[in-house]
């Protein structure tokens, strides 16, 4: 069985990568995400203001932007919380990228295009073989148009193209008026993969402190439908390669992903809460399912049903909506 798979031009042995988590801020971490079986990791992220902090000019890129990015003053993380600063963070790229076998994706978090790409090109510099550029920001002027939030992401993907000579991959969130249209943009633009979907981790309100809470909850398996539907109406459409993440907890989710038309399929939370050596059942089970299925390779199982394949493509439309609205059926006794 030939589960090979190409992602953003790097050839990997299966489709299951390690996303960015806690579980690759050592050499001993990465290196126990590979032997567990994953064919990539995705470093965790290296935040924006992390390098701002670095070239000493943090406090001053904290108060004049603060409300531009998803992390505002009230709850943004502490300095000396971080993991890791830059050249800690460059460091751990080159001592785990000479002994791990597998590609090694670094993750820059930010939300503009200035001040940081110089760490790109010296992350492409310590070994990394591709970046994921994970935009992370809620927009609270009400004065700036959808337009110029769009143009920002072109701005930060133009930018790093131009500096690094690995593959980049956007990490996305969902939250565009035409979700289609800006794919095809970043496509045009030159991105090498596309990720759907980033979760926005979103405060909550403490209704007893009247204090804005951030805990971060772990995805779960009911989270996969709205990148499901997406990576089914993007495959075949654009030429970059397509990411699936969020809501990966068994198997049962990566083959999904794989049939609705993703390259490579990402996980954490079910890595941290079931460990690294997780991987491998999870492996093991997409082979008994295409071993079941008699899928030959992830090749012929990619896109299956995606919206273009399909026998019914209007299942991933408007059609469906009103399809599930009148199938739904109370289960509460009158």
């Amino acid at each position: 069985m030939d589960l090979t798979t190409t992602y953003m031009g790097l050839e990997l042995k299966h489709p299951i990568i390690a996303s960015a988590s806690p579980l690759s801020e050592s050499v001993d971490g990465i290196r126990r995400l590979e032997d567990s079986g994953a064919a990539a990791i995705v470093m965790f992220s290296l935040f924006e203001e992390q390098i701002h902090h670095e070239n000493e000019a943090f406090s001053h890129f904290m108060e004049a932007g603060t409300q531009s990015f998803a992390e505002s003053l009230s709850y943004f993380p502490a300095v000396d919380a971080f993991p890791a600063g830059p050249d800690n963070y460059l460091e751990l790229i080159r001592t785990a990228s000479e002994t791990i076998e597998i590609p090694l994706i670094a993750s820059l978090n930010c939300a503009t295009a200035h001040g940081w790409v110089e760490y790109a090109k010296q992350m492409e510099q310590a070994g990394a073989k591709g970046l994921e550029l994970n935009i992370y920001a809620v927009e609270p002027n009400l004065e700036i148009s959808s337009l110029e939030v769009e143009q920002r992401y072109l701005d930060i993907l133009k930018t790093v193209k131009s500096a690094v000579g690995i593959p980049v991959a956007l990490k996305l969130s969902p939250f565009f008026s035409a979700f289609g249209h800006m794919a095809k943009q970043l496509d045009d633009a030159g991105a090498d993969a596309l990720v759907l979907f980033n979760r926005f981790y979103q405060p909550d309100i403490d209704t007893e402190h009247l204090e804005v809470n951030s805990t971060l909850h772990l995805s779960n398996a009911d989270e996969i439908r709205l990148p499901l539907l997406w990576i089914a109406l993007l495959h075949g459409q654009i030429k970059a390669s397509i990411g699936a993440t969020r809501g990966v907890q068994t198997a049962d989710e990566i083959v999904k992903y794989l049939l609705a038309g993703a390259d490579t399929v990402m996980t954490a939370s079910a890595l941290l809460r079931n460990g690294p050596a997780y991987l491998g059942e999870l492996l093991a089970g997409l082979t008994r399912w295409m071993e079941s299925r008699q899928f030959e390779s992830v090749a012929r199982l990619r896109g299956v049903m995606s919206h273009s394949r399909v026998a019914n493509p209007k299942a991933f439309e408007r059609a469906n909506y009103i399809k599930m609205l009148e199938s739904y059926q109370p289960n509460y006794r009158q």
